[in-house]
C-alpha cells in the first residue's frame, strides 16, 4: 500500500455488495484490477489491519502451498477478508475456491481474473456461488475528474437525453471538456497512462500479453496459432469498424471460417474488440460490424491513418456498453439503443435535423433538443 497510486475512486467501489462471500473482479489486462483490490484494502482496513490479506497466486509460494490450505492457515489467524489476484495462473483455482466458499463460512473472498474467463458458464463449481463484477477503464468522466481535478457524478443515459443542455451548462462553468476529450480518446481509458512511460509501446506490450497469456492460456490455445490470433486482430482493427468478410480472413490466416469467428469471440472476450450485432441476433452469428474495443486500441496499430468518424463510434459503444444494450442501427441511425433510442455519431450538428434520431456530436459542447456532445455520453459511469 505504500507504493500505491489510485488518483481516482472507481465507481465500481460503490457498486460491489462487499457483504457476498465469493466476489469475482473480472477485467481486460490493463484497466487497474490490482490497483482497485488495495485500493479496498486501503479504504476498508488500512495498511496495518492483519484481517485483510492480499496476495497473487502468481507467486512462486503457490507452487508448493495450496490455496485452500493458505486460506484456512489465515482464518485461523484471525483473517477475515482474502484478495486474491491473478487467479487464473493456479491450476484448481475454481475447487479450491468453492472449497472455502464450503468450509470457511466466516471468510470472504475477493477475486480478480481476465476479462477472458467465464466465471459461472465454464467452471460448475462457482455456478450459483460468485457475485461476479467488470472493472472497465477510465471512462471520460473519471478522466476528467482525475485531469481537471473535479468531481463530476455519473449519470443515466435518460439524464443525458432529458437534461443534456443543462448538465453540458454545468460542466462548462467548471471546465472545458473539449480541451480533454482529444487526449482522452488517444490515452484516457487505461490507467497506465500516468506512468512516465511510453503509452503507445506499453499498450502495444498490453495487447500482446492479453493475446499470448489471457487468451492462449486461458481457452488452452496452442502457442503456434499466437501468429493467426495477431494477424487477425492487425485485419480486424485495420479494418474495423466494418462487417467482417469471413471467407476472406480464414484465407488471410489461414484456417477456418469456424475458427475465424471462434477468435473473434475470444478478442472480444479479452476486451480487444466490440462484436454489434442486429437486434435479435447474437453470437455464433456472424457480427453487423466489428469495432476496437475502446479508440485507445486503435492508435498504436496506425497511428497516422486513425479514422475520426471510427474514433467516434468505437467511443460511444464502449462508453454505452455498461448497463446498456447496443445493437447495430437501422437506416440513418448508426446505433440502436436498448431497443428504443436510436443514435446517429456525427462530426457536426446536422443540416437537417431528424426528429426520430439523437445526434452524439463531437464538435457541439452543448447541444440542443436531440443534439447532444458527445463527449457527455462519457458520463455514464
Amino acid at each position: 500500500m505504500d507504493h500505491l497510486h489510485a488518483p481516482v475512486r472507481r465507481g465500481l467501489m460503490d457498486e460491489i455488495d462487499w457483504s457476498q462471500r465469493l466476489i469475482g473482479i473480472k477485467g481486460s489486462r490493463g484497466v487497474g484490477k490490482t490497483t482497485f483490490l488495495l485500493d479496498y484494502a486501503r479504504e476498508r482496513y488500512g495498511a496495518d489491519n492483519k484481517e485483510c490479506l492480499y496476495v497473487n497466486l502468481n507467486h512462486f509460494y503457490f507452487t508448493e502451498r495450496t490455496l485452500a490450505d493458505f486460506a484456512e492457515e489465515f482464518r485461523a489467524k484471525g483473517g477475515k477478508v482474502l484478495l486474491i489476484d491473478q487467479v487464473f495462473k493456479y491450476k484448481d483455482w475454481s475447487r479450491e475456491l468453492r472449497y472455502c466458499y464450503d468450509h470457511l463460512k466466516d471468510l470472504r473472498i475477493v477475486f480478480s481474473g481476465s476479462s477472458v474467463m467465464r466465471l459461472k458458464e465454464e467452471n460448475p463449481d462457482l455456478a450459483g456461488k460468485v457475485a461476479s463484477y467488470n472493472l472497465r477503464g477510465f471512462s471520460f468522466r473519471e478522466y476528467l475528474n482525475l485531469m481537471a481535478n473535479t468531481r463530476f457524478p455519473a449519470l443515466s443515459l435518460e439524464e443525458v437525453l432529458k437534461d443534456h443542455g443543462r448538465i453540458a451548462r454545468a460542466v462548462g462553468e467548471r471546465v472545458k471538456p473539449m480541451a480533454y476529450f482529444q487526449d482522452y480518446l488517444h490515452h484516457g481509458f487505461y490507467p497506465f497512462f500516468l506512468e512516465k512511460r511510453n503509452f503507445s509501446e506499453n499498450l502495444l506490450k498490453t495487447m500482446n500479453m492479453t493475446l499470448e497469456v489471457d487468451v492462449l492460456y486461458i481457452k488452452q490455445i496452442e502457442q503456434s496459432y499466437l501468429p493467426k490470433l495477431r494477424r487477425l486482430l492487425y485485419l480486424l482493427a485495420t479494418s474495423a469498424p466494418s462487417t467482417p468478410n469471413v471467407s476472406q480472413l480464414s484465407k488471410a490466416i489461414e484456417t477456418s471460417r469456424a475458427t475465424v469467428m471462434n477468435y473473434i469471440k475470444y478478442l472480444a472476450d479479452a476486451r480487444l474488440v466490440n462484436m454489434l450485432y442486429k437486434e435479435g441476433e447474437a453470437f455464433p452469428k456472424k457480427p453487423g460490424k466489428v469495432y476496437m474495443y475502446n479508440s485507445n486500441l486503435m492508435y498504436p496499430i496506425r497511428p497516422m491513418a486513425v479514422n475520426p468518424r471510427a474514433i467516434r463510434e468505437t467511443f460511444f459503444y464502449n462508453q454505452l456498453l455498461k448497463g446498456n444494450v447496443v445493437n447495430e442501427g437501422v437506416r440513418n441511425a448508426t446505433f440502436r439503443v436498448d431497443h428504443a433510442y436510436d443514435f446517429r455519431v456525427d462530426e457536426a450538428s446536422p443540416s437537417r435535423n431528424n426528429p426520430d434520431l439523437y445526434y452524439a456530436v463531437e464538435k457541439a459542447e452543448v447541444g440542443a433538443d436531440n443534439v447532444i456532445p458527445l463527449w457527455l455520453f462519457g458520463f455514464l459511469y
